[in-house]
């Protein structure tokens, strides 16, 4: 299937797994496609750029999700002098984003497999690209297949920045088909 990707969507397929591997995370998801897209050129990044998402937005919500390691008590830490915000960062600075998160995990390296929800995301591209008569992949179908896969965290994440999905789905059919022509 990767044959009929174009350089930008093989772009952000490259990219995806350098996202997962800074957020520490030990496979590729649909919000590491979303984050990709998001941090390369290309119809996907630029749809969802125009409505206001960032990829700093994005591994902020992430993070949130994940939410802090519970053994930390910032208060419990203050009264011993210790600014746990100020750790926080030095912590990132050194290590990445997360690398106090309560699931920190190595950094993965190598190969990251995809889950089956990225997987499906990229199966659903392909679907995408053949019904528009594409004759290659683009990000405007990744992205496609990102917002029929509504139960992935990368759907989830459009949702949750208050995007219109379904008048973003109907443009990124015209941009992708416009691109492929």
């Amino acid at each position: 299937m990767f044959e009929r990707f174009s350089g930008e969507a093989r772009n952000v397929v490259s990219t995806a797994q350098d996202e997962a591997r800074s957020l520490r995370h030990q496979f590729i998801g649909t919000e590491h496609l979303l984050l990709a897209m998001l941090t390369t050129d290309g119809v996907g990044g630029d749809l969802l750029k125009a409505r206001g998402l960032s990829a700093d937005a994005v591994r902020q919500q992430l993070r949130e999700w994940e939410g802090p390691d519970p053994r930390l008590d910032p208060d419990a830490l203050a009264t011993l002098g210790i600014d746990l915000g100020a750790v926080r960062r030095a912590a990132e600075e050194q290590f990445g984003p997360g690398a106090l998160a309560a699931n920190a995990k190595p950094m993965p390296k190598g190969h990251i497999p995809f889950s089956k929800r990225a997987k499906r995301v990229l199966e659903l591209s392909l679907r995408e690209a053949i019904s528009l008569n594409s004759n290659s992949i683009n990000s405007g179908h990744v992205l496609l297949g990102i917002i029929r896969e509504e139960s992935g965290v990368g759907a989830g994440l459009i949702r949750s920045a208050g995007v219109d999905v379904d008048q973003l789905s109907a443009e990124s059919r015209v941009r992708a088909a416009q691109q492929a022509a």
